[in-house]
């Protein structure tokens, strides 16, 4: 088991590096993967199916290390050129994962979370059922955060607007039962707690000039200077238990601001939650690699 915990553990952190390239992108892994977590509950699955999917929520953007800076990063409206470079994302992925030990466990997230029913998403435009229910799920929770939260061209788009979109596209971009369940889900508030935080209990912080950007690490101590990932202007941190709030700093450091980095906390926390995961895989898979 220990080993096994170790080959995903490199996987959460890969993530969490590809993720922070993106400096508007803060947390939308965990976001993603609590949203799937909750979806997935919902539906009645065994306790390692559900933890599978949400380790496909947390995946599902590693193909975004292929992405150029200057696309990934652009303030305003990709070109159509542009927007194909993001459409390789989940090929990346799946390429970059495929010869992983535990791949079987997040392929089919990666690679499909943006097909859609009606046959017009990427990269393989399957159809309806054709998707495998973890990449449906993710799909949903994917669009549901990016509708949510900042982006350097707009605000985050309040809960009750995402959620009329999905419903107005189900069945063409979303799968209609997951969908409307997703819909259930969130107008009884099961999501409240994970909007617009980047972990449990951390609400993201607000940069004056580029908004609610700014991940706070759980490791973080009262008086610690934080940097926008974005402007990399500076903040220092007033911690009150679980109360948080930042006021400038007037320094800058766009080095420290852009350095990419794991949070070992949260990679503990994600491990504890997929002993079940780690349990189910197929014996022979266990057997050839641990023996």
């Amino acid at each position: 088991m220990r080993q096994a915990q170790e080959l995903l553990k490199t996987l959460y952190t890969m993530a969490m590096m590809v993720e922070a390239r993106d400096a508007y992108t803060g947390g939308h892994l965990w976001r993603v993967s609590r949203f799937c977590y909750a979806l997935a509950d919902s539906l009645g699955l065994s306790q390692s199916e559900v933890e599978r999917i949400a380790l496909g929520g947390f995946l599902h953007d590693l193909g975004k290390v292929g992405v150029p800076d200057t696309v990934l990063n652009k303030p305003d409206k990709l070109s159509d050129a542009e927007y194909e470079v993001i459409k390789t994302h989940p090929q990346v992925g799946a390429d970059l994962l495929r010869d992983h030990p535990l791949a079987e466990l997040a392929l089919d997230a990666v690679l499909r979370h943006h097909e859609t029913p009606d046959g017009r998403g990427y990269p393989l435009g399957l159809r309806g059922k054709d998707i495998p229910l973890a990449a449906r799920i993710v799909g949903i929770a994917d669009a549901f955060d990016a509708m949510t939260s900042t982006r350097p061209y707009r605000r985050g788009m309040p809960k009750e607007r995402a959620l009329a979109i999905i419903r107005e596209n189900l069945g063409s971009q979303f799968d209609s039962e997951l969908g409307e369940r997703f819909i259930q889900l969130g107008e009884a508030g099961r999501f409240d707690h994970i909007i617009g935080h980047s972990e449990p209990g951390i609400p993201l912080q607000c940069c004056q000039g580029c908004g609610p950007i700014i991940a706070v690490p759980r490791s973080a101590a009262d008086g610690d200077e934080l940097f926008c990932p974005s402007c990399a202007g500076g903040y220092r941190l007033s911690r009150r238990g679980p109360n948080l709030a930042l006021e400038p700093s007037g320094r800058s450091n766009p080095a420290q601001a852009r350095q990419p980095r794991a949070d070992p906390g949260l990679i503990d926390d994600l491990l504890l939650g997929a002993e079940p995961l780690l349990q189910m895989r197929k014996p022979s898979l266990l057997e050839r690699l641990f023996g």
